[in-house]
């Protein structure tokens, strides 16, 4: 058997874990079988305090909508105080050098709702590896740029302190790893509106919307396309609906939006 031609690295999203998510892409892992994808656990496993009521979900970036497994459920921060504090980032952003310094060379990376903010941060850490000096390693980048997969991103609005200045030093006013975002009409963990301003920053972006809530979609013309712009994320794919992308287009979600039928 021939050696994977691509390796992505997949970030879950709150309150999942490494294993869940390889099983929520599973279908997707079929769709690509020269394509080795990479599934790490965040380090911080959950407790039920770190769990937010159904109240407070939309200020935090990423709880998982889907009933617990068995298994540990982790996140690579903790929102303390609703805004305030993102608790052990830095050990993330720590396991993150770690794993691209010893796990080889990736060629993108693929997250989920917190998982895809970490992705988003993750891009600019390595364009601008200088803006967090502990990311550096002999003064140089540890890794170099990758391309990068988000579902269901969270936006800047409400992000805990140390996030935002990260968001903020890192993917403003622009950042050029070219990025997909994929949206759900009728997420209402994380609104589509919250994604905009992550959106708006991203030189070499690409929206494609789902009609569902807070997950991956995986129907098969959805799997065919995410596959296709794993395999080549510089080429013109036609998106689920097998519409092709207009060049330069940004969707802004004040205006009407045409949702995907999948």
């Amino acid at each position: 058997m021939s050696s994977p031609q691509k390796r992505v690295l997949c970030l879950h999203g709150y309150s999942q874990n490494a294993s869940m998510f390889s099983k929520k892409l599973a279908a997707l892992r079929q769709q690509l079988p020269e394509v080795e994808l990479v599934f790490i656990d965040a380090l911080h496993v959950l407790q039920p305090v770190d769990l937010p009521a159904p109240s407070q979900m939309g200020y935090f970036s990423g709880f998982d909508s889907e009933p617990p497994s068995k298994e540990p459920q982790r996140g690579w921060w903790k929102t303390q105080n609703v805004q305030s504090i993102a608790a052990g980032l830095e050990v993330t952003l720590a396991q993150l050098k770690d794993v691209l310094k010893e796990q080889g060379v990736f060629n993108g990376v693929l997250g989920f709702s917190q998982g895809a903010v970490l992705a988003a941060l993750l891009s600019g850490l390595l364009e601008k590896p200088e803006t967090y000096p502990l990311f550096l390693e002999d003064g140089k980048a540890v890794h170099p740029p990758l391309f990068v997969s988000d579902s269901s991103l969270a936006g800047t609005r409400l992000m805990p302190i140390l996030l935002y200045f990260l968001v903020n030093s890192l993917l403003t006013p622009n950042f050029k790893t070219p990025t997909l975002h994929v949206i759900g009409h009728n997420d209402i963990i994380v609104t589509p509106e919250r994604s905009q301003s992550l959106i708006d920053a991203s030189l070499n972006g690409r929206v494609e919307f789902h009609d569902g809530g807070h997950f991956v979609p995986s129907k098969t013309a959805w799997r065919k396309f995410l596959a296709e712009y794993i395999r080549n994320p510089s080429a013109n794919t036609p998106g689920p609906n097998g519409i092709k992308p207009a060049s330069n287009d940004r969707t802004t979600f004040s205006e009407p939006v045409t949702p995907i039928l999948e």
